[in-house]
C-alpha cells in the first residue's frame, strides 16, 4: 500500500505525492505532517499507562515537499502527567512543532459520558468529491462522505485515509486519525478557495477517548472575524461516538 512518508533512517523522512498539499504543489498538507509528528512522538520513551489527550501543532513556516528531519523529546516526565515534544526540520530550520500531554490511564467507566451529539455513522453519508474543492496529492489519498444539512461554514462529515502514513511500518489508530484531523479547515468553508485564501497557522486536538478504527466524524463549524482572523472547531467523532474537539486558528486573505 501506498504512504505519505518513506523513511530513510536516522529519523529521516521523504514526503510522497500523498503528501502533497491543497495550498501549493510545493508543500506538505499539514495533516500528514501532524500524522508524522505523532508518529515520532509515541516513538518517544513509550508508556503503556500514559495516553496523549491533548496534542497542540504549530506550523513555523512553508512545509517543503522535501526531505525533512524528525526528533523528539520528554520535555517534562512525570509518573501520571508526561509533556513530550516534536519536530519537523528542513536544513536545521524547524517548520512544525508539536507538543503532547500524555495523561495516566485509569478506569473512569462508571462516571464515563460527554454531552455531544452522536454523529450518525459513515454508512448513513453520502460520497463527497473534496477533490473537487481542493487540490493536492493529499486530497486524493482521503474517502469522504458527508451528511444532510452542509452550508458554508458549517458541515458534519467523515473521512478515512486510503494510505498509510509511513512506508513499511505499522500505524496506530491515533497517528492516522490526527493524520487526517487537519482537512477540517477545508471540508465546510465559510468562503470559497477561489476567492479567499485561508490556512492555518496552528491545530489543536484534545481527545478525552482513543480513537478506533480509520474513520473520523468531523462536526465543524467555521468563523470568520473582520480583521482577516478566522477559527474553525470541530466535534471529534470515530464510529462508537465522540471522542474529542479540535480548533485551527485561520489567516484570512482576499485572492
Amino acid at each position: 500500500m501506498p504512504a505519505y512518508y518513506i523513511p530513510l533512517g536516522a529519523g529521516r523522512y521523504l514526503p510522497t505525492i500523498h503528501a502533497q498539499g491543497a495550498w501549493s504543489e510545493h508543500e506538505q498538507h499539514m495533516s500528514p505532517v501532524a500524522g508524522l509528528l505523532v508518529h515520532v512522538m509515541q516513538a518517544c520513551s513509550p508508556r503503556r499507562d500514559l495516553a496523549l489527550a491533548r496534542i497542540s501543532f504549530d506550523i513555523l513556516g512553508f512545509l517543503p515537499a522535501t526531505e525533512v528531519d524528525m526528533s523528539a523529546r520528554i520535555l517534562r516526565p512525570g509518573k501520571t502527567i508526561e509533556l513530550v515534544e516534536a519536530e519537523m526540520s528542513v536544513g536545521g530550520r524547524t517548520i512544525a512543532r508539536a507538543t503532547g500531554w500524555r495523561l495516566l490511564v485509569s478506569d473512569t467507566g462508571i462516571v464515563a459520558g460527554t454531552p455531544l451529539s452522536t454523529l450518525a455513522g459513515p454508512e448513513r453519508a453520502s460520497p463527497w468529491a473534496g477533490e473537487d474543492l481542493w487540490g493536492g496529492g493529499f486530497i486524493r489519498s482521503l474517502e469522504f462522505r458527508t451528511l444532510p444539512g452542509r452550508s458554508p461554514g458549517t458541515g458534519k462529515t467523515w473521512l478515512r485515509s486510503t494510505v498509510d502514513l509511513v512506508e513499511g511500518r505499522e500505524s496506530s489508530d491515533l497517528e492516522m486519525m490526527l493524520a487526517v484531523v487537519d482537512t477540517a479547515n477545508g471540508v465546510s468553508p465559510r468562503v470559497p478557495p477561489s476567492d479567499y485564501v485561508f490556512p492555518n497557522t496552528d491545530l489543536t486536538v484534545h481527545l478525552f477517548r482513543q480513537p478506533q478504527g480509520r474513520w473520523l466524524g468531523m462536526d465543524t463549524e467555521v468563523s470568520l472575524g473582520p480583521d482577516g482572523v478566522g477559527l474553525t472547531a470541530t466535534a471529534l467523532h470515530d464510529e462508537h461516538g465522540p471522542i474529542g474537539r479540535s480548533a485551527q486558528i485561520l489567516t484570512v486573505r482576499k485572492r
